[in-house]
């Protein structure tokens, strides 16, 4: 079955779900993430992140809900939209005991790739990687950031078209971070859509043209990087007005900075450090007034300041060690 435009490669449609144990873990999330993209979703651990991805790849039951691969519903043809994604899990999940060139072989064969095929793909990968003069050590002797790059050599070996990583350099040093970093930039620049789940303000902006973040099982906000920060750059005051008033009436000269959220209340976004008393002697001039003020309580700003806590502390960890 074939839903949504061809050019999307991934679309989550009011996805939800509750755990045998009553826990909610997902309350209706919607987005869409086109070819060609490389998009993060950002939250703290425990936020719905990796709930999500389990869903799209079939690896956690949902609820309810559907997720469509390139048009394809999952629900319906599964295997077909397998077989276009790559998927680098949080957990280190291959067999320590055997070497990183058999690790990746079997995974071709397991997707159908030729013999003749998967010998040039793991010779590509893993010398990319900087893996290849480690191909015949068995996987328990590499560093972590080495078992982190196996999983994404391993990931592409059928070449998908969409390649999720869930928290890939989670506990890793920072040269192997930027290392990374540099390899799915030019993976993306070749066409890889990619999907990155991360806490590290850092690597979502460094890598990440578009963002969605999921806050306690929901989807708080969707958005270009470029509009985030300026979001996160601003402060939003709720007034209360004397009498009810239509959207029409409001203030072109404001643009998209005043919202009429119901006749008697507007929401108005004002620049940090920036006075509203400009945007009270606008609404003034058009007969609009308030009878009180309030800021309005950020919930993005607060995860923001979580993650940017909890990554300061990551950081000055890698460096004691």
């Amino acid at each position: 079955m074939q839903s949504g435009t061809s050019n999307q490669a991934l679309s989550v449609s009011n996805l939800k779900k509750t755990y045998s144990n009553g826990r909610i873990a997902l309350k209706g999330v919607s987005f869409s993430v086109e070819e060609g993209d490389f998009y993060a979703l950002l939250g703290r651990n425990g936020a719905g992140k990796s709930t999500t991805i389990g869903i799209t790849c079939s690896l956690v039951t949902k609820s309810s809900g559907k997720v469509y691969i390139f048009g394809i519903d999952i629900d319906q043809d599964f295997s077909r939209a397998k077989s276009n994604i790559g998927l680098v899990p949080q957990e280190i999940n291959f067999n320590q005991f055997e070497t990183p060139w058999n690790i990746v072989i079997n995974h071709a064969g397991y997707y159908g790739v030729p013999r003749a095929k998967a010998l040039l793909q793991a010779e590509k990968y893993l010398t990319t990687l900087n893996l290849w003069d480690y191909r015949n050590n068995t996987a328990r002797r590499l560093s972590g950031g080495m078992k982190r790059k196996l999983m994404i050599a391993r990931a592409l070996m059928h070449e998908p078209r969409l390649l999720i990583l869930d928290e890939p350099t989670a506990g890793i040093d920072f040269e192997t971070r930027l290392s990374m970093w540099e390899f799915l930039q030019d993976l993306n620049q070749k066409g890889v859509t990619i999907i990155l789940t991360t806490h590290y303000l850092q690597e979502a902006e460094k890598l990440c043209r578009n963002v969605g973040i999921i806050e306690l099982g929901e989807l708080i906000l969707d958005s270009d990087m470029k509009s985030l920060f300026k979001r996160l750059n601003q402060e939003t005051y709720v007034l209360d007005l004397v009498q009810p008033i239509d959207s029409q009436v409001l203030p072109h000269e404001l643009n998209d900075s005043v919202r009429l959220v119901d006749p008697t209340t507007v929401e108005v976004d004002i620049a940090r450090n920036s006075s509203i008393n400009a945007v009270f002697e606008t609404l003034s001039k058009h007969d609009i007034h308030a009878i009180s003020i309030q800021t309005k309580s950020n919930r993005l700003e607060t995860l923001f300041m979580e993650l940017l806590r909890r990554e300061a502390i990551e950081m000055q960890a890698n460096q004691s060690e």
